[in-house]
Formats: C-alpha cells, structure tokens, sequence
C-alpha cells in the first residue's frame, strides 16, 4: 500500500462513518470473519467506500481480543489488550484523538523492583541486576549473528555457563527473561527464536491506556456496521467468482472474504478451507508462535501499595510466577493492581480455580507488603489460551520461525480471500496498531 493511499483510509476512519454510494454494479458483496479491531477496521474502510459488508463473529460481543469489562462501576479495566505501546505517531493516537477518547500516561520510570525476600532492591542489587541484563543482551546479540537459529533460553544459557550458576543467579537471569521477554512477546524462552523474537517495529514515546477502556475504539469502528453475533465460522470455500463463508447459523456468499481469525484458531484447524491454504501459508501457521499472557485484575478497599508508582516487579523464587504488576492508583486514582502471568506458566494457571489464582497472588503481594493487608473486594481473572476463539494472546517469532512468515500469512488467495490480523504484521505484530493497520492493507486490497 501507498503511503498516500494509507493515509487517505486512516482520513476517512477518522473523518466519520459516512458512506460513498456506490453504483448496484460496483459495490461489492464482502464478508469479514472476525469482529476484532482488524476485522472492524477493514469493514468500516469498505462500508465507507460503498460496499456491501458483512461481519460475522463467534462471540456474543464486539472486539475480539479487545474486551472492556464494565463490572466495576466507574473503572472500566481491559481484559484484553491495554496499551497504545508508542504513543507518539502511533495511528491509534489519531484515532484516539479524533474521537476525543481519554488517555493515561503510563511510565516505565515509575517502577520499583523487589528481590526474592519482598524488599526494594538496593543500590548494590540494581547494579547486579544491570550486569546480569548487560550479559544477557550480549548472549543475544551474538546468538542473532550465528548461521542457525536458536532458542533464547539455549542461546543464554550456553552463553552464561548455566550449570556453574549458584541458585540466586538463576533466579535473576530466569526474572530479567520473564519480564523482558516472556511477559512482552508472550512466547516462553524455550520457544522464542534467537534470531526474530524482537524483530517488531515499535512507535515512539510512552505508553496510553484507555480509562473507559479499548471499548471506545471498538465502539466507533463498529458504528454502522451489519455485524452477526454468535455466527461461528466452520469453512471458507473459494474460487475466482465467488467465496462462501459456512458459519454454525448459515451460509454467507460473497465476492470477497477477509479472515481475521487470531493464529491459534488458524492453529487449531477449526475452520477449514476448500481448496486447502497453499503450503507456505500453512508452513507459516504451523511454525510461528502463539503466546500466553493473562491477567489478574485484583481491587481492594485501600491502596497499600506505593502510590506514585506505575509498575511494581518482583524477583521471585518460581520463575514467572507474579514478577510483573500494574498500579491503576496513580494514573487512574484506582485501588486496582493488574498482575500478569506469562508464557508456560501463563498456561497452567488457566488450569487453576479462580480462588487458586486469587490466593496465589496474595501470597505474593503479602510477600512484598506485609501479612496484614486487606483481601481483594473482587477480582478479574482471564485465560485467554482456553478461549476457543483466541487460542492464546498474541502471535510470537518462534525457533525455525521467520519475518517472512507473516508474509506469506497475508498473502490473499486470488484477491477472493484476504487475511489481516496482528499475526499477518511483520513489522508490527503482537499489538493493536498491527491489527489496525492489517485491516486497512486487507481494506486496500479490495479497493485497488
């Protein structure tokens, strides 16, 4: 896509939801599989240029991966995605702007980090820990140059000589793993590929949450649409004249079809296609990751927690488990922490009762707090890996894995079906931004 076609779709999004009439002739019949903000996106672009469009989604709500829980009055949370990561020139800013939606400023600089006995690390644990992250970045650095791909954990750990280690050491190099790379790109360390796992373009400046929630872009994308809830899709069948999408409540014909599905439901082969996906696309879905990132909203009667920080990380003695937590009180003046679990052990919680999970973080937080703070009020919990119509959070660059995959990803089928989603972004993937712009690459396809 041009850069001057690109900036006239994203115009016409943030200009209103007006509609181009198109002659019976030239507007086309399209079905969009997916009610996520990819999916929206491209809808919204092609209903506004006169097409006949129609959104079929599984869920019985709008989003996808975008899911705004409105339980708590007054504070909105985000069950899903977050952040706009990279506020400055990042399209969702426009977007956001335009539509005059609320931000807060989260600050990495507003973090406190506490060691495996609960207490803020000292000035001589922060220059131990720098050091463990300078040697780690240079096991990655020289593991990116080497002719065959890895994993981080194999290239780190050879790297670092894990088996002369004392037992604390690991515990820093397992922490500095969990929550650079597990918690941000959702794979494990043993799946994350050596050579692509950073591969992601990101925007500039800080990071903006929505405090009534991603709803509010959701929302705005779906203004008008013909949008079919509980519609789940079992196949796409396709030729040159036509595509017809076979959902559980009826057929959908169509002159074009764009699937947005997330990679773990492309993963799981719940939904076929006739004739089959060429091999480089099915390579390309089998090889690339599917990661695991939940959360743990917790609201409590006080704060008890430091109130003028945003993140609070912990170095604990079971690798993963609670080392990344939010604050919701000094951006939103909320008596909320979100607490996150990543990757492998992202997983086997979702196995869990809610009550488990619950009492696993407390023990943490009491850990860090004292034994005397209060319990929660209630709590928010996902499994976003168990969810049939996810699979997981956010596609990752696994071993064997290469940028060109999402490439291949993308590519249309005869320009009768086009793929778009955050897994379809080489250079943006694992974000809404990447969501948001495949929409519009798929929205341009058919326009061109």
């Amino acid at each position: 896509m041009s850069r001057r076609k690109f900036l006239h779709l994203i115009a016409g999004l943030l200009a209103s939801t007006s509609v181009t009439p198109l002659s019976a002739a030239s507007a086309k019949r399209i079905v969009v599989v997916g009610a996520g903000i990819a999916g929206l996106t491209a809808a919204q672009t092609l209903r506004q240029q006169g097409h006949s469009v129609t959104v079929v989604e599984a869920r019985d709500r709008l989003g996808g991966r975008l899911w705004t829980s409105k339980r708590w009055q007054h504070m909105p949370v985000d069950l899903g995605a977050t952040w706009i990561h990279g506020a400055t020139d990042n399209p969702l800013s426009a977007l956001a702007d335009r539509i005059g939606a609320k931000r807060l400023i989260t600050r990495y600089a507003n973090t406190t980090t506490y060691n495996t006995a609960g207490k803020p690390l000292n000035n001589a644990e922060i220059r131990q820990l720098e050091q463990w992250q300078a040697r780690i970045d240079k096991a990655l650095e020289a593991a990116q140059t080497a002719d065959t791909d890895q994993s981080v954990q194999a290239a780190v750990e050879k790297a670092l000589g894990w088996n002369s280690l004392k037992a604390s050491e690991r515990q820093l190099v397992h922490f500095i793993l969990n929550s650079t790379l597990e918690q941000e790109y959702a794979g494990g360390i043993h799946e994350l590929s050596a050579h692509w796992h950073d591969a992601a373009a990101a925007f500039k400046g800080d990071d903006a949450l929505f405090p009534d929630g991603y709803q509010v872009i959701v929302d705005h994308l779906a203004k008008g649409l013909d949008v079919r809830l509980q519609h789940v899709v079992q196949q796409v069948t396709w030729s040159d004249k036509q595509v017809t999408v076979q959902t559980d409540r009826g057929a959908f014909q169509a002159d074009h079809a764009i699937i947005t599905l997330p990679l773990g439901v492309l993963q799981s082969e719940q939904v076929t296609f006739s004739p089959p996906l060429p091999a480089r696309k099915q390579q390309a879905i089998a090889t690339l990751g599917m990661g695991t990132l939940n959360k743990c909203y917790l609201q409590f009667p006080t704060v008890f927690w430091p109130d003028d920080q945003d993140w609070l990380e912990y170095i604990p003695s079971e690798a993963g488990a609670w080392t990344e937590w939010v604050s919701l009180t000094r951006v939103a003046d909320w008596p909320v922490l979100l607490g996150f679990n990543a990757a492998e052990r992202g997983k086997r919680i979702e196995q869990w009762t809610d009550q488990q999970v619950v009492s696993d973080a407390m023990q943490t937080l009491r850990k860090l707090f004292g034994a005397n703070i209060p319990d929660p009020v209630d709590y928010q919990l996902t499994r976003w890996n168990a969810d049939p119509y996810a699979r997981g959070a956010y596609s990752f660059n696994s071993v064997g894995s290469t940028p060109a995959m999402r490439d291949h990803l993308a590519e249309s089928l005869g320009n009768m079906v086009l793929f778009a989603g955050e897994a379809t972004e080489r250079k943006h993937f694992s974000s809404v931004h990447g969501a948001y712009l495949s929409g519009l690459r798929a929205a341009q396809q058919i326009l061109e």
